[in-house]
């Protein structure tokens, strides 16, 4: 995996962008089903879209709220995982340090078990997993099931669940770890979640958005796929999806609220970030969040001509209108 390379707000980009948007624009009717959350932080049309008009005078910590598992030591994990972090605990307006961003995860972190290796059997303790399977096969037991290991599987373990984790003796597993703590008085599911992105239930738009994609479920170009959700037993995570862009088009520019987590992890192919004013090159293995000042837009732009996917990972803030829709 390769390091992100910086990309100036150029020509092009904006050319790509009208592009993008005028795919968007003029896109059908969406199928008007009920299970999405448009609402949270989009506009009704693109003409209502605030953008900067100005540098924003933070932008020298723009770097700070992205990063990729090759700017991180090594650490090991339930025996022979090993773990490289991405985005750590720290702060969502002014990071310490690349990356640490965090408020209520722990972290994101890429995970790699050797070839023929397994972790050891132990329970987390205050804390749960989501494993999001990148490359490779193995297994995964726990309470007696097994369950196959591959490419887009993700695995929630909650707390005090023992499980193991083995790899294909042939090539070594590599995956996605998100964990995220638990509060006291917390009560955790009592088994271990599996869900197969392929086939994973598919969101759809909230209502006829002429500006929608044909396929997508909101943003104009997001195709989503839902995984886990405070349903399942999440804790201080409150949605785990996969999202889909497809190529030449880019989700609506938009910020956070604060107090609004939201993380989006490249699992398969290159594509832009749209960061206030600036842009970035973001490829597997790196991750970002967007600023939540209520006024910084980020998009994710998809110049390609392929398919890109992100496993995104949110909290958002009390007295919003979100429900996830498996909680419907």
């Amino acid at each position: 995996m390769r390091r992100a390379k910086l990309a100036p707000l150029t020509t092009s980009a904006l050319i790509l962008l009208s592009s993008a948007f005028t795919v968007a624009q003029n896109a059908p009717l969406s199928s008007g089903t009920k299970n999405a959350i448009n609402g949270i932080d989009s506009y009704p049309s693109p003409g209502l879209v605030r953008y900067a008009k100005a540098n924003d005078p933070q932008t020298h910590l723009i770097d700070m709220f992205l990063s990729d598992w090759q700017g991180s030591m090594p650490r090991s994990e339930h025996g022979s995982l090993v773990l490289r972090d991405i985005l750590t605990k720290g702060d969502n307006f002014a990071p310490p340090q690349k990356g640490a961003v965090l408020n209520y995860a722990n972290s994101l972190s890429l995970g790699r078990l050797a070839a023929g290796a397994s972790t050891t059997p132990s329970p987390l303790a205050k804390q749960q997993e989501i494993f999001y399977i990148l490359s490779g096969e193995g297994e995964i037991a726990s309470a007696g099931e097994t369950t196959k290991l591959h490419p887009n599987i993700a695995v929630f373990v909650p707390a005090g669940v023992e499980f193991v984790m083995k790899s294909g003796a042939d090539h070594p597993l590599t995956l996605y770890v998100i964990n995220e703590p638990i509060a006291d008085g917390f009560h955790p599911s009592s088994k271990m979640i599996i869900r197969d992105q392929s086939t994973a239930r598919q969101r759809t738009p909230a209502g006829g958005d002429p500006y929608i994609v044909g396929g997508a479920s909101g943003h104009w170009a997001h195709v989503v796929k839902e995984l886990f959700s405070p349903a399942d037993g999440l804790a201080a995570i409150q949605s785990v999806i996969t999202v889909t862009i497809n190529p030449g088009t880019l989700g609506e520019p938009h910020p956070h609220k604060p107090a609004q987590e939201e993380v989006w992890a490249a699992i398969e192919g290159d594509s832009l970030i749209m960061l206030g004013t600036q842009l970035r090159v973001q490829h597997p293995g790196m991750a970002y969040m967007p600023r939540p000042d209520g006024t910084m837009v980020h998009s994710n732009i998809n110049p390609g001509d392929k398919p890109v996917t992100f496993l995104y990972f949110a909290r958002f803030p009390e007295n919003t209108n979100y429900v996830h829709a498996t909680d419907r």
